[in-house]
């Protein structure tokens, strides 16, 4: 079973290739995804990391939470699921 590993305070020029060849170091890295905003097409500074096991996520957050990658601090801890946001409002402004 894969476990689902938030990443906060990925530096704006990582790349998931980039962020998924840290993780390897901890176990066997399922997926990689930096969420982009879509405005601007650039890094939010955080993104997900799928570990193979729950072993593998476990030495991963020991390993990268609160360490420092290319110049900032990483947070790195199991995802929680996506809550349902109330609807919003579609109407023109």
């Amino acid at each position: 079973m894969t476990t689902k590993l938030y990443v906060g305070g990925i530096p704006y020029s990582t790349t998931e290739a980039g962020l998924g060849e840290l993780f390897t170091k901890a176990g066997a890295v399922s997926s990689t995804s930096i969420i982009i905003d879509r405005m601007t097409g650039r890094s939010k500074g955080f993104g997900f990391v799928e570990m193979t096991n729950d072993d593998e996520a476990q030495k991963a957050i020991e390993m990268y939470n609160g360490q420092d990658f290319e110049g900032r601090k990483l947070t790195v801890n199991v995802a929680r699921p996506l809550e349902p946001r109330a609807p919003r409002d579609r109407r023109p402004m």
